[in-house]
């Protein structure tokens, strides 16, 4: 019993002297310090609210430019302001290249300090801002590294809120949560170093240096070494008709071609073509052909490099009912998109009065395509103008669906294919024998004149005898 009481006294001494405090207790430690180091932010948050508003633009900026967490942190201890631009000004009242400035990785502190700028670290609503009487109220940022670190609010004699003098609030109010407030403004606002910045960047890249010369390259079409092109005047026709701009083989890829000069051309044929495309899709009933367009092929693209260097398009655009009519077979083989793609675009400007004004006048025309040397025939057909030969045939029935001067789109009601013409073999008949040489048939002597023969033999008086010299 006391060997019992010792052994245990024993194991409990060893306990306590070899096994250190800090261990038993660390069971208890996470119960101490229960607040985690990220910032929990309420469902309820203006930050959420901007997420899932109608600022798309605006919040996949914020998310590109990694400021979640910085957010979070400013409304964990304050309210907060946000004036945030519309999609339409993020979207196409925005320039090109200042937003391709803002998207480089390597830009991605320029990003945030222009997205900081609309923040303000308070709560400003319509009620709390100045009246017409009072002159502008500036208010700082959350942009740090500007030096004119603040936001001036007015309010013209019309009522209109205004920000920095420029940008209108078209939705004050848009959004209101416990810690914040969201206005809608009429455009973006720029700090000045990010400005600063994006002219530095750019008049950097427009800095004529010395250009490296490459290796020599060989023009595929003449087999000749390139020579450079001389500038041409913006605007000019190409100097290379299409056909000569599309590059040899069966995908028909186009070639660089001279354009209108200088680095920057005077078309801008992939906006061209992409607005064309957005009106197919607003226009409702072409989403396949602009599925082929954008995600199938590269026709697109190809279509819009076209443009740049200054041709023109008639693209003849079957709706999707007459797409759905297409087989697997017509589709399964290689390039067989393409292909049909390539009957259907007419290298010339044309709208729906010159086509039918044409059929009126000559009966029958045909126009180029690119899917070389097929041709599209076009003629009158109930009142409007009809296109193709032999059972494929379509109309024009939606007219001018898009005209820019230089891409022309003309919906129809069918998918052309290449009218081909088969000749009706004769039926087979039994070939005449050739002609074969005529043969005189060999004289023969009758049984008297074969004895009488015999007997002048005998004497010697055969060859007197004609009929008796001729072989048996």
């Amino acid at each position: 019993m006391d060997f019992q009481i010792y052994g245990a006294l024993g194991i409990l001494f060893f306990i306590f002297y070899l096994i250190p405090p800090a261990s038993i207790n660390a069971t208890e430690i996470p119960q101490q310090h229960t607040k985690s180091s990220s910032t929990q932010i309420n469902s309820n948050s203006v930050l959420v609210a901007l997420l899932d508003s109608h600022y798309t633009e605006l919040s996949e900026l914020v998310e590109k430019a990694l400021l979640l967490q910085t957010l979070e942190e400013a409304v964990s201890r304050h309210n907060i302001t946000i004036f945030a631009p519309s999609n339409e000004a993020l979207e196409r009242h925005l320039d090109p290249e200042f937003k391709r400035f803002l998207l480089e990785p390597g830009n991605l502190k320029s990003l945030q300090n222009l997205l900081l700028f609309h923040i303000i670290p308070s709560r400003i609503g319509s009620k709390e801002w100045p009246e017409e009487d009072l002159a502008s109220v500036a208010y700082e940022t959350l942009c740090v590294e500007e030096a004119e670190n603040h936001l001036p609010l007015t309010r013209q004699n019309s009522g209109e809120k205004i920000v920095v003098g420029l940008a209108k609030v078209i939705r004050p109010d848009d959004v209101i949560r416990p810690d914040g407030v969201i206005h809608g403004i009429e455009r973006l606002l720029v700090p000045r170093l990010v400005q600063e910045e994006f002219n530095r960047r750019r008049s950097l890249s427009s800095i004529s240096a010395v250009l490296p010369e490459g290796a020599p390259v060989v023009d595929p079409r003449t087999n000749r070494l390139k020579k450079p092109a001389t500038p041409a005047p913006a605007g000019a026709p190409p100097a290379l008709p299409v056909y000569d701009a599309m590059a040899p083989g069966p995908s028909l890829a186009p070639a660089p071609a001279p354009g209108p000069g200088g680095p920057r051309h005077h078309f801008d044929g992939e906006n061209q073509v992409k607005d064309f495309i957005q009106t197919l899709l607003h226009y409702g009933g072409y989403n396949e052909l602009a599925d082929i367009l954008v995600n199938l092929t590269s026709l697109a693209t190809e279509m819009g490099k076209l443009v740049s260097e200054g041709y023109v398009l008639t693209v003849l655009a079957p709706n999707d009912e007459a797409m759905a009519k297409l087989t697997t077979d017509q589709l399964s083989d290689p390039g067989a998109p393409e292909q049909i793609i390539y009957y259907h675009l007419i290298p010339e400007y044309q709208t729906e009065e010159s086509m039918y004004n044409s059929v009126r006048r000559f009966g029958k025309v045909q126009y180029d395509t690119l899917r070389l040397p097929h041709k599209v025939v076009a003629e009158e057909g109930d009142g409007s103008v009809k296109f193709g030969q032999g059972e494929e045939t379509a109309y024009l029935f939606d007219p001018d669906i898009y005209t820019d001067g230089r891409i022309s789109v003309q919906g129809i009601d069918g998918v052309l294919f290449p009218f081909e013409q088969t000749v009706e073999k004769p039926a087979s008949k039994v070939a005449p024998a050739p002609p074969t040489k005529k043969i005189a048939a060999e004289q023969k002597r009758g049984k008297l004149l074969e004895v009488s023969c015999r007997i002048a033999g005998a004497f010697g008086q055969d060859f007197q005898f004609k009929s008796c010299n001729l072989d048996l």
